[in-house]
């Protein structure tokens, strides 16, 4: 049970306060924590949370970035960062939460392990609401799919998350020193100073909080002559139009960053469906 990424997921929310009892949590459990920390993030009681960049990996480039973005990001790294997250007061487990892993404790006939809050309280100014629980409870009846994991089979599931959650690779593939740059300055990199896998495939940049990942190029195709010129504009429409399905696959959007407009025009020029995709990168 401990394995299991859904319970993990929970176990994680647990300690976290939640504005819907943890109906969202509970709903996207069987999600990689970064696309459950997305969904849900609507849902937690902003009031009593507070994100803070330990790191450094979320700093936002553009002076223009959306609050939301930074917590989004903090909130949904794969590691828990000391620090990072501070809640106000006591967190009360939302009552969806507690109810599954209920669910989960009684399946493997043990008592539920309850999770440790990974915050330091600061002072509130009223006390979190507190839901009464019931001294004996018996097995619950099914309620729906907001209570269960998904019917399809685990080894399935392990796939699907595998493929589509996003990991860090603390490098970049080429060993190009502008490219590596120009993908490191991208506004809001989540994953600065390496690449990102998903679905088989190195990005160049992820954009987590926009569910974005990148592709970019730094050619200086103003140098080429116009047969080698065509080669190439192939070559990267035939390999932007496979990132984009892999992407597409798991749900996130894709962008290329280019160095010039005359990039940016040759590529949608021979292409038609990339326009709006393509960026001028004026950070590189």
């Amino acid at each position: 049970m401990d394995r299991d990424p859904r319970y993990a997921n929970l176990q994680r929310a647990a300690a976290l306060p939640w504005t819907d009892g943890g109906r969202c949590v509970v709903q996207e459990a069987s999600q990689p924590w970064p696309v459950l920390a997305e969904r849900c993030y609507h849902a937690l009681d902003h009031e009593r949370v507070e994100f803070h960049d330990t790191t450094g990996r979320c700093s936002v480039a553009s002076a223009g970035a959306a609050a939301m973005g930074l917590g989004v990001c903090v909130l949904a790294a794969p590691e828990i960062v000391v620090g990072a997250v501070i809640v106000a007061g006591v967190v009360v487990v939302g009552f969806a939460i507690k109810e599954a892993l209920d669910t989960y404790a009684e399946k493997k006939g043990r008592p539920q392990v309850r999770p440790v809050p990974d915050a330091r309280p600061v002072p509130e100014t009223k006390p979190a609401p507190q839901k009464p629980s019931p001294k004996k409870r018996p097995k619950p009846e099914p309620k729906g799919p907001d209570f269960f994991p998904p019917l399809e089979p685990p080894e399935t599931l392990e796939r699907e998350r595998h493929r589509c959650e996003p990991i860090p690779v603390p490098y970049h593939l080429g060993g190009n020193n502008l490219h590596n740059k120009c993908a490191d300055r991208i506004p809001n990199n989540s994953f600065p100073g390496g690449d990102v896998l998903v679905n088989g495939k190195n990005f160049d940049a992820l954009q987590l909080a926009m569910r974005t990942l990148w592709e970019v190029k730094t050619n200086d195709i103003e140098e080429y002559n116009p047969f080698v010129l065509q080669v190439e504009i192939n070559k990267q429409i035939e390999e932007a139009r496979r990132e984009r399905a892999l992407a597409a696959a798991c749900g996130f959007n894709f962008r290329i960053g280019v160095r010039s407009e005359a990039h940016k025009k040759a590529l949608e020029d021979a292409a038609a469906e990339l326009k709006g995709l393509i960026e001028v990168m004026e950070w590189c």
